[in-house]
């Protein structure tokens, strides 16, 4: 049942249970997909019973997960690609991992999706101890007994190509302009090219990718299997969401990441799905870069809150010589 929807010329918001608005989609009429699923055991985002996230165990979790891949799987034009932001679950009594991304992928490759691509998305081994606590992070437990002791886990992009011939090519025809992170620049990249300032003004209107060394710079940077720069406060409002009764976490995925994926997996004017919208990040950014974009959200307080966050997505980046690159 949709309990409420705003539709305009260039998204599409649903406070719903994901399955029943997929259900109503046509087959292959998606271009990209972006989302993270409601991580079974690691956070509860809401009381209702439907929510993924409510899941009495691992397996019932993967049971319903699986209604969902199927159906992107149905939705998803072939040759095209579904984005997945995930990470290591960790039970935190026994500090016991259990191998989400795996099961992600068994279920992918299930339902007609070759697994390409894993990215690494790094975090700050203090800004993870400060928000969570972990004892394993703290520097007491390694003075105390260091075999107690392990890494920030990192989140995890994981990239699917659906079978079968992409019939229209993702193309950049004038290379990359933009970098969404904090420091395009490493190593001696300065020293051989000037600042990303420099570069920009010199490159922004170069039309030959070929040459065009600000394009070169920033796929160097995205072509990394690590992402280590992504500003992790550089997310849309969130905290007006929160309800007392039931709500347990709420993150926004950063726009760096989202941002990435809509330019390198889709055309502007193309269809950009996620299943678990949140706040709209992921409606957002596709919108704020000339995509169309369909998001459904469960959650009452959340999907309000994305009412409110799309409001002029589409007048983010006024003009591309002004856009914000840090």
């Amino acid at each position: 049942m949709i309990k409420n929807q705003l539709v305009t010329d260039n998204y599409a918001l649903y406070n719903a249970d994901c399955i029943d608005v997929l259900n109503t989609l046509d087959d292959r009429s998606i271009d990209l997909s972006i989302y993270s699923p409601p991580f079974c055991g690691l956070y509860q985002y809401s009381s209702l019973p439907n929510d993924f996230s409510n899941c009495a165990n691992d397996k019932e979790f993967l049971q319903q997960y699986e209604f969902l891949v199927k159906e992107i799987s149905r939705l998803t034009k072939p040759g095209r690609i579904t984005a997945v932001h995930c990470t290591d679950i960790i039970n935190t009594s026994t500090y016991h991992l259990w191998d989400f991304p795996h099961e992600i992928i068994l279920l992918h490759e299930k339902y007609n999706f070759r697994y390409t691509n894993r990215i690494i998305v790094w975090k700050d081994p203090l800004v993870v101890r400060n928000r969570t606590m972990v004892k394993s992070l703290h520097h007491k437990s390694l003075c105390n007994d260091s075999a107690n002791v392990f890494t920030a886990m990192p989140d995890y992009v994981l990239i699917f190509k659906k079978t079968g011939a992409n019939e229209v090519p993702v193309t950049h025809t004038d290379g990359l302009k933009h970098y969404y992170g904090a420091n395009p620049m490493i190593n001696d990249m300065e020293e051989r090219y000037g600042s990303f300032e420099q570069l920009k003004k010199k490159y922004f209107n170069h039309t030959d990718p070929k040459t065009n060394k600000l394009s070169h710079i920033i796929w160097q940077r995205y072509a990394s299997s690590v992402w280590d720069d992504i500003r992790i406060d550089n997310v849309l409002k969130y905290k007006d969401s929160k309800d007392e009764d039931d709500e347990k976490h709420v993150h926004p995925l950063q726009l760096d990441v989202i941002d990435r994926l809509v330019e390198l997996y889709s055309n502007p004017n193309e269809i950009v799905l996620t299943p678990f919208m949140g706040v709209g990040s992921e409606v957002y950014s596709p919108v704020s870069m000339g995509r169309k974009a369909i998001g459904i959200e469960l959650k009452e307080s959340y999907y309000k809150q994305a009412v409110q966050n799309l409001k002029g997505a589409e007048h983010r980046f006024k003009d591309d010589s002004e856009q914000s690159l840090f």
